[in-house]
């Protein structure tokens, strides 16, 4: 069975223009029946004929995350309850859970997103997938699930923890898929390399999101668990996981356009900026039923691109993800994002890929310790040793970041592992 949607995915631009500008009416019309919506559009002075195609988005205003929480619960709801199916939501740091809804429809769509994303990296009927994203309010573990199902492949509900039963079921059943975030990837790893398992695993591929991760990273969980890694990309707000996934060419993550039309805007100004400009990501759900979300903001970084991909297909494609503004560190005036310190830390043989950012204030300046794992391999208790590499992964964080930072050295398997996604920074500062 194969999910290859070819007459969209190869579709000419100009004829997906077309498609989107048609799907793009429907929704806007659907979002003005949301009373948040409808008063967004007329404190703008916009009505839903003023939208004619996607050439006039940039008069729409912005979804923002605290309009899902605002609304809490269903208050986003463009469909009425009895037609919705399916309910997930998504916590922060702080507030209110922003609460998502799905109709049939809705599920649907996104199986078959998550049905294309894995046909384009070569699974199918015949292969065995581990589903090691949690299941429940999630989003990941059921994404996944249904879009194994959909391609006829075994599917392994195994959801995420329980790090000693995954390797047995990846070593007994077979699984030649995995799906979990990168940093349970990395720690699935280290565990079988401790276990001495890693020859007996018949992994093939993995499709691994949820969280920014860098190249360096692929490299690291390559070489630990003898797969060909893959960035997959979604949001609960959106469509869960399936919205966008890299391909075999590796030239960028390939957006599902005909259901999510993506922009990237400037942070500072939100105006679009041109195809490889970093920027801001945005979303327009042109097909979603339940919540027809207008110009989400999803505040992740990435480019976008346009131009033609080895694969044939010729959808538009994001950049891998170099963090989120909203887990921008602003730190002695320096922007920092924690992946930018863990491609430092990738690049040197003695640590491990894992650390921990604790930022402070004393008096008026601001603090940055990081604290990093020594590999089994290098770790030494001499004090000689420890204090030369902390000097030494200190220069190469002034260098790449031009900040200082203290850097505290720690034990092997010292640091907290995170199953679902990694927390990495503990910011102690009062604004």
């Amino acid at each position: 069975m194969t999910c290859w949607n070819r007459e969209i995915e190869t579709m000419p631009r100009e004829e997906m223009t077309k498609l989107q500008s048609a799907r793009l009416r429907e929704a806007v019309a659907r979002a003005y029946s949301v009373p948040i919506y409808r008063a967004k559009m007329e404190k703008a002075g916009i009505k839903p004929g003023d939208i004619r195609g996607v050439e006039d988005l940039h008069l729409l205003p912005f979804t923002e995350k605290t309009d899902l929480r605002d609304a809490y619960p269903f208050g986003m709801f463009a469909a009425p309850m009895e037609d919705v199916v399916r309910i997930h939501a998504s916590s922060g740091t702080t507030g209110k859970q922003t609460v998502v809804g799905y109709t049939q429809k809705d599920v649907d769509i996104w199986t078959e997103c998550m049905a294309r994303s894995m046909t384009q990296l070569g699974v199918g009927k015949g292969d065995i997938i581990q589903v090691a994203y949690g299941y429940g309010l999630f989003t990941g573990g059921l994404g996944g699930h249904y879009g194994g199902e959909r391609i006829g492949a075994a599917t392994i509900p195994a959801s995420v923890g329980n790090t000693k039963r995954q390797l047995q079921i990846m070593v007994d059943f077979g699984s030649t898929a995995l799906l979990c975030t990168p940093s349970y990837a990395m720690q699935l790893g280290d565990a079988a390399r401790e276990a001495g398992i890693k020859d007996s695993l018949k992994l093939k591929v993995g499709l691994f999101g949820a969280e920014p991760w860098t190249d360096a990273m692929r490299v690291e969980i390559e070489k630990r668990l003898g797969l060909d890694a893959y960035d997959i990309y979604g949001l609960s707000e959106i469509s869960g996981p399936g919205v966008s996934c890299e391909c075999t060419a590796r030239m960028g993550l390939h957006v599902q356009e005909d259901h999510f039309y993506p922009e990237i805007v400037d942070p500072d100004t939100k105006k679009p900026v041109p195809d490889g400009v970093p920027g801001e990501l945005v979303f327009t759900c042109l097909t979603k039923d339940a919540m027809a979300l207008m110009r989400y903001n999803t505040r992740d970084i990435c480019t976008l691109s346009r131009d033609a991909c080895a694969c044939g297909r010729t959808t538009a494609r994001m950049g891998k993800l170099t963090g989120r503004t909203d887990d921008m560190l602003i730190i002695r005036g320096i922007n920092v994002f924690p992946s930018q310190v863990e491609s430092v830390l990738l690049g040197i043989a003695e640590v491990a890929p894992h650390y921990f950012i604790v930022v402070d204030r004393a008096g008026n300046l601001d603090t940055m310790e990081i604290q990093v794992e020594m590999t089994e391999e290098f770790f030494s208790d001499e004090v000689r040793v420890i204090e030369a590499l902390e000097r030494r992964i200190a220069r190469e964080i002034q260098s790449t970041l031009s900040i200082s930072a203290k850097i505290r050295m720690v034990g092997p398997g010292s640091l907290p592992r995170s199953e679902g996604k990694s927390k990495r920074v503990q910011d102690n500062r009062s604004f």
